[in-house]
């Protein structure tokens, strides 16, 4: 084993312990008997969990291709690179999806490695803003929710929904006042800072206001289809729960992947999960295993569908460098 490889090794132990963390937090106090009571009460909500899985991720592949249109990418080629780079992340650490998009897949989209890091950073920003948005909404509903933890809500969604109006009005005016910013800036932290600010700004740039705003749109309906999916994957095994409960485990559970953990969000996006739908309704137990359960059937899914869209793909290339040296030879995180 290289010593970059054991260095690799190294930075997966943190990741690794939080997530033993929070399902220890999660099942802790679970017996055999809370597992065994998992059943299907309607089956026939199955079609729903399928129908709206394909949905909203067919609407984030459409936002994919909708950010590269200017460089003339195919839809077909966006929603495969897009949709390898997530099962990637579900199985190898340090976001080495998001990499392999961005180093890898760049020619394939007919565009540059700083034209796809733009778009995944625009990406990242519209999910949260959807998702703080949903989560700024439910927490008016249900158990009782720290005033504090309410005020912080609202402020996030002001103050997100506030910077990406001001980035969607005035794009092309605040790329000077970045550069001025970080002028003469010696730390290669602000420098990276810069980086990304400026290409974010490009992005949305080249899309135009009613491009980007479009771009919100399709972000809203997106996440609805998640919620609906979460909705049917409750009915389907009768989770008792008020309405709300779904749409807010969507939001909470979506964004613990802002918490460092192992590949996949393992541990935080099951604790989350509980958390909302016990503060609807839900007991402890069926809490946790449907967040166990939702989160096992999008791993697999999401990762069974881009392993095979990365496989196929791969078998039509005339060369083909092997996957582990190609791994190898990216960059160890994000630029």
């Amino acid at each position: 084993m290289t010593r970059e490889n054991r260095i690799g090794l190294l930075k997966m132990l943190p990741g690794l312990a939080i997530s033993a963390f929070f399902l220890w937090l999660t099942f802790r106090g679970f017996h055999l008997s809370d597992f065994a009571a998992l059943r299907l009460a309607s089956p026939s909500w199955l079609l729903g969990v399928v129908v709206f899985s394909v949905a909203g991720y067919t609407t984030r592949c459409y936002r994919s291709w909708r950010m590269l249109r200017n460089v003339k990418a195919r839809f077909s080629a966006c929603s495969r690179v897009f949709m390898t780079s997530l099962a990637a992340n579900n199985i190898l650490p340090l976001r080495i999806g998001d990499v392999m998009r961005i180093f890898t897949y760049a020619g394939d989209l007919n565009a540059t490695p700083s034209i796809i890091l733009s778009t995944v950073i625009l990406e990242k920003l519209l999910d949260v803003l959807t998702l703080a948005v949903l989560f700024t909404a439910t927490l008016h509903f249900g158990g009782a929710v720290s005033p504090r933890l309410r005020l912080l809500a609202e402020m996030g969604i002001a103050v997100s929904g506030g910077g990406l109006l001001v980035l969607v009005l005035g794009a092309k005016v605040l790329e000077p006042w970045v550069k001025r910013l970080f002028a003469g800036t010696a730390n290669a932290r602000l420098a990276k800072l810069e980086h990304w600010i400026l290409l974010a700004l490009e992005c949305i740039r080249q899309n135009g206001v009613l491009g980007t705003l479009w771009l919100v749109l399709c972000s809203f309906v997106a996440w609805v289809f998640e919620g609906l999916l979460y909705v049917s994957a409750a009915r389907l095994v009768g989770l008792h729960t008020d309405a709300v409960g779904p749409w807010q485990a969507v939001a909470q559970a979506n964004l613990s992947f802002l918490i460092p953990s192992s590949p996949g969000g393992i541990g935080p996006f099951e604790a989350a999960c509980k958390d909302a739908l016990v503060r609807h309704g839900a007991t402890p137990a069926s809490g946790g295993l449907f967040g166990l359960m939702i989160h096992a059937y999008l791993l697999v899914t999401i990762t069974a569908v881009g392993g095979a869209m990365f496989f196929a793909h791969r078998l039509k290339r005339p060369q083909r460098e092997p996957l582990l040296e190609e791994i190898n030879e990216l960059p160890a995180q994000l630029p």
